[in-house]
């Protein structure tokens, strides 16, 4: 069962993944990678959301696996991250390759805390 609801969640969350990528980055006219960093901050703050109104809710453990392992799971990416990451080092863009990994890292963590905070403030 558990191994469905990833994969059920996963399916949401991958083309919601593309989907919300190729729309972001059609709007900026630059090589950094808005569209990955969107999606990856997105997902960082639904699980920290989901994670912190989990237990005041009483959520089952079977909506964690679907919405946080199998959507955000596949909602996010540190794969692309870390090529999009390196293609930028590549093309000399350091500055824009450590803001990409800094930025990422830093926010991604700040947006689950975030979710997770006004989780906790209505439940």
């Amino acid at each position: 069962m558990t191994v469905l609801l990833v994969f059920l969640g996963g399916a949401v969350g991958a083309p919601a993944r593309y989907l919300i990528d190729r729309f972001v980055q059609r709007h900026h006219d630059s090589v950094f990678p808005w569209g990955t960093l969107t999606v990856n901050l997105a997902g960082s703050f639904v699980l920290g959301l989901l994670l912190g109104a989990g237990p005041a809710l009483g959520l089952p453990h079977e909506v964690t696996v679907l919405a946080g392992t199998g959507f955000c799971g596949a909602l996010t990416t540190f794969s692309t991250f870390g090529f999009e990451t390196v293609r930028l080092l590549e093309e000399g863009s350091t500055g824009k390759a450590a803001a990409n990994a800094v930025g990422s890292l830093v926010l991604g963590v700040m947006a689950a805390a975030a979710g997770h905070a006004v989780a906790r403030l209505f439940t």
